[in-house]
């Protein structure tokens, strides 16, 4: 038996197969999870639906998940099939474009609102709506970045956004804790995603990386996927409110050069 078998949960925020939140849905898979996916607009429908029947997905359903109905609609479909929630990912971030060039203080209100509330806010609705569902052990990730925590080239909005994601795990913990339920988030290193694609100069940012960590290169989706697995399984049974850094050791150099050693 697998790690996760019996396991009910919804991964939110699939783009293609080379989202996180695809390799952690892989990850879950493998160990003998039941999936719900969600996708937004019918372009990613496109590409969601495909995966999720790779997976025996057993349902797959629209959702924009500012939208209060939406979300609901989401648990609700989800009550249809199973009579509890063991696990939710949301991988859930958005911020416009041109807020992710240029200086940070000349962030629209807007586009501050609009990253704010897609990549914090829908966390908060997503667990409220989930709560009457969400079964006692149950455990809840979201996906972080380092620019939570320092600035980092061209991450702006995006960085206060998960900052705010990151003070909404730590408060979410704590209301969910008492029914045993864990919620936490992971801080993974730059991937090439389609989400990374929309920050300026990511190409640099990922070599730069790659030079300068500890373990001389980037961290992949399928590492971030195991980690995922071990909060969202027995585990992490004891690890809640935190977020953990998944990125071979960048975290610990920020922004400054290492130099390699003679």
């Amino acid at each position: 038996m697998g790690m996760m078998e019996g396991k009910r949960g919804i991964i939110l925020g699939v783009a293609n197969e080379r989202s996180i939140a695809w390799a952690i849905a892989e990850a879950c898979a493998r160990e003998g999870a039941q999936l719900g996916f969600t996708f937004f607009g019918e372009t990613m429908e496109k590409r969601v639906r495909p995966l999720a029947e790779k997976v025996g997905g057993v349902f797959c359903c629209p959702c924009d998940a500012t939208d209060d109905a939406d979300v609901q609609a989401v648990i609700d479909e989800a009550a249809k099939h199973w009579d509890g929630i063991d696990f939710i990912v949301h991988s859930i971030a958005y911020a416009k474009k041109e807020e992710l060039r240029g200086k940070f203080y000349d962030t629209s209100k807007e586009g501050f609102e609009t990253a704010m509330i897609s990549s914090a806010y829908t966390m908060v609705n997503l667990c409220r709506s989930a709560a009457p569902m969400l079964t006692e052990g149950a455990s809840i990730v979201t996906l972080s970045y380092l620019g939570a925590e320092r600035v980092l080239p061209h991450y702006n909005v995006m960085g206060v956004a998960k900052a705010a994601l990151e003070a909404c795990v730590r408060y979410l913990a704590v209301d969910l804790g008492p029914r045993n339920i864990r919620v936490n988030a992971i801080s993974a290193g730059p991937i090439k995603t389609l989400a990374a694609a929309g920050i300026g100069d990511f190409k640099e940012i990922l070599n730069w990386n790659r030079d300068n960590s500890p373990m001389r290169r980037n961290v992949t989706q399928q590492e971030v996927a195991e980690t995922a697995l071990m909060l969202l399984g027995p585990g992490g049974s004891a690890i809640t409110g935190e977020t953990l850094h998944v990125d071979c050791g960048y975290h610990v150099v920020g922004m400054r050069a290492v130099p390699e050693e003679d």
